[in-house]
């Protein structure tokens, strides 16, 4: 299976959308933990590499996002 490479501003949406109604979040940090921006609210979170592998649904490239 083929790991796909995320880079800080891609946009991706994860399973379950976050309780502001939002579905599609952007990387801001990368490496064992991930950061993401709601692009609904702006709130932060980090999520553990592996939990976050499995949620990511879809993935928007920063230049195809912009």
């Amino acid at each position: 299976m083929e790991r796909v490479k995320y880079e800080i501003g891609d946009q991706v949406r994860l399973k379950k959308p976050h309780p502001c109604g939002a579905n599609r979040w952007e990387i801001y940090r990368t490496g064992i933990d991930f950061g993401l921006k709601c692009l609904g609210c702006g709130h932060r979170v980090m999520i553990p590499r592996p939990k976050f592998e499995k949620s990511v649904r879809e993935r928007f490239p920063k230049q195809e996002a912009e």
